[in-house]
């Protein structure tokens, strides 16, 4: 009876010990876990987020240093995860990554499914064409085949125009893509940020680039949250600081030269 009740009282004190040892080791990865932030961006979008193959393959850029910047305000580390700019929002909804920061605008449509910080930069879209092509505004794209990336709002844009112009709409997933397309011919004109134009209009003398019209209720460039996330405010209050004490306007600097839209 004795040496049954020793087995039985051994066996409750093993279990125990094996519960604490769980639940410590459940306490550590949570609390390594809840100070790392994974975020996700699309790192073709010189120069807010690109590949720096001259160097180390590194993604690098305005929000990669904007990111950095708002992680060390708040006490986070940031992972960066490199996909699809159009699969950003599932990423987002299905829990892969903790914050989306890649040029993205709060469009009415993606205010259904996720939460955005406040407007950290603003900037306009371009229509890029060849010289030879005779492009200069909206309306000469009448007939006319462009190119977007895909989900983007400038896909948005371009839709839009078809309402008023005979326009064909075609996407690619990646900036360079559109690019390449519209020097091998098969885009008469594509369209992109102007800020992102610029790089390439720098070292392809043969194209040109024309701003598009701007309206009233132009939105700017937002950091993405889950629905009724916690980090939204978080990251409000540390743009508002970031922005008071002048390092937003040397980040803009940094990267644009000084040139904000």
């Amino acid at each position: 009876m004795k040496k049954l009740l020793f087995m039985l009282l051994l066996s409750l004190v093993s279990i125990s010990l094996i519960a604490c040892g769980s639940n410590e080791e459940k306490a550590e990865t949570a609390s390594g876990e809840s100070t790392k932030l994974i975020m996700g961006t699309s790192a073709d979008y010189k120069p807010f987020e690109y590949v720096d193959t001259a160097n180390s393959d590194e993604i690098i850029g305005y929000d990669i240093d904007l990111a950095n910047m708002l992680a060390d305000e708040l006490g986070y580390s940031i992972e960066v995860k490199d996909m699809e700019f159009s699969g950003l929002i599932s990423a987002l909804k299905t829990g892969q990554v903790d914050f989306v920061l890649s040029a993205m605008t709060p469009t009415p449509e993606r205010e259904k499914n996720v939460d955005f910080s406040d407007t950290y930069y603003t900037a306009k879209d371009m229509i890029i064409s060849t010289k030879e092509s005779g492009i200069k505004s909206e309306k000469d794209l009448n007939g006319k085949t462009v190119g977007v990336q895909l989900g983007s709002i400038q896909q948005d844009a371009a839709e839009e125009l078809t309402t008023s112009i005979d326009l064909k709409v075609e996407t690619r997933d990646r900036i360079p893509e559109l690019i390449q397309d519209l020097q091998n011919g098969r885009f008469d004109a594509i369209i992109i940020e102007n800020t992102v134009a610029d790089g390439y209009l720098t070292k392809n003398k043969e194209l040109q680039g024309n701003t598009m019209k701007v309206k009233e209720e132009e939105t700017g460039s937002a950091v993405a949250f889950p629905k009724n996330s916690e980090l939204t405010k978080e990251f409000n209050d540390a743009l508002k600081k970031l922005e008071e004490n002048g390092e937003l306007d040397k980040l803009a600097e940094k990267w644009f030269d000084g040139e904000q839209s």
